[in-house]
């Protein structure tokens, strides 16, 4: 899974992504991955891993992985060359989903870009760069598609799309309010454009110190986004980027104790990746053994073949059936022949819908 960190300057964006890659790359004894500056690769926490890898004494045991990028020179004017111009927009199509910090707090001594705190503003504004990207990107489609279109009936259809979704665009609302029609070719060509307005966003609102034990609940600016995401159908987390920072510099039970104190049961990380599973609709289930005991992240709804498929082609293609038990009676049992003992370990075929915690033991034969 791959997550774009958007935000004006000043809004505590950096810090943030500087706290993430840092916090999650320690906390899981993952190395940290630097691809490239603004890039860092973050293990997923997921305690059953390693309750499953000390079980099975496993010589490895390897989290699920979110790569985030840190977008750079987006500021109002992006889109037409100020700030880093469009540099940013090569870094964001690639994302699943956009993070957008916005600042819900009020202090003298940290400038806002606009001079004053409005997230709702801010919210806009970048949506209106990312809108005129997606513009952008269209109008050289729509050149490129013109020029056949009069000879051939199916670019005169996608030509029907391109300019219809182009004035929805320039209404200033988003791709992803669009509504398409159920017609294979159009849901094809709409996923091919990889527009910007189309990806799912997570708000990450930025709040002081005192305000995060009882999640922001008296924050005007917090509920107004939380208002804004709702009808979007967006997810929002509270967070102190200043927090993070700090927590980032501490080891496992230092930030336990530290998150004690603060009155919060998790960290800011951890409600980020519960927030991007809910909204892109992703589920883990595990594998384990001797040799190693892993996480594999898919999608709700993804079947036993397509779930080994990411493992390996092979499993898919020769895919036999699965051994499947969930997590929580496999550790109660302490071993996958005493939870076999007791009718705990199904026999699944190509059919099976894989849940989260399953632990999987696929069997196949290329």
């Amino acid at each position: 899974m791959k997550l774009g960190i958007v935000g004006l300057p000043n809004v505590g964006k950096s810090t943030l992504f500087n706290s993430l890659t840092k916090a999650g790359a320690e906390s899981a004894n993952y190395p940290f991955c630097t691809i490239d500056p603004n890039v860092g690769i973050v293990a997923v926490p997921d305690e059953r891993l390693k309750l499953l890898g000390d079980m099975y004494q496993s010589k490895k045991v390897t989290p699920a992985v979110i790569e985030f990028v840190d977008i750079a020179g987006l500021v109002k004017g992006a889109s037409k060359g100020e700030g880093l111009g469009n540099q940013f927009l090569s870094n964001i199509r690639e994302v699943d989903a956009i993070v957008h910090v916005v600042r819900c707090f009020e202090d003298p001594n940290v400038v806002h870009v606009d001079g004053s705190v409005n997230p709702l503003r801010d919210i806009e504004t970048i949506n209106l760069e990312l809108i005129f990207s997606d513009i952008e990107i269209l109008e050289r489609r729509i050149a490129k598609t013109s020029k056949g279109a009069r000879m051939d009936k199916t670019l005169a259809k996608e030509l029907v799309l391109l300019e219809a979704l182009k004035a929805h665009l320039e209404e200033g609302k988003m791709a992803k309010s669009y509504e398409l029609s159920e017609d294979e070719d159009e849901q094809a060509w709409y996923k091919d454009y990889n527009l910007l307005t189309a990806k799912p966003v997570i708000f990450a609102a930025n709040v002081a110190e005192d305000e995060l034990a009882d999640d922001a609940a008296s924050n005007e600016m917090v509920k107004k986004v939380r208002e804004y995401a709702e009808a979007e159908k967006s997810e929002v987390f509270v967070i102190c980027a200043q927090i993070e920072q700090e927590m980032a510099e501490l080891d496992d039970d230092e930030k336990a104790m530290f998150l004690e104190e603060l009155g919060l049961s998790e960290s800011g990380l951890e409600k980020l990746i519960k927030a991007s599973y809910r909204l892109l609709g992703l589920i883990s289930y595990l594998t384990s053994g001797e040799d190693e005991t892993r996480a594999w992240t898919i999608k709700i709804g993804t079947k036993a073949p397509q779930a080994a498929g990411k493992i390996h082609s092979d499993f898919e293609r020769g895919f036999i059936r699965a051994e499947v038990v969930n997590y929580k009676d496999l550790l109660e049992q302490g071993s996958l022949a005493a939870a076999k003992e007791k009718g705990l370990v199904g026999l699944e075929g190509k059919e099976y819908v894989v849940k989260d915690g399953d632990v999987i033991l696929f069997r196949f034969n290329v």
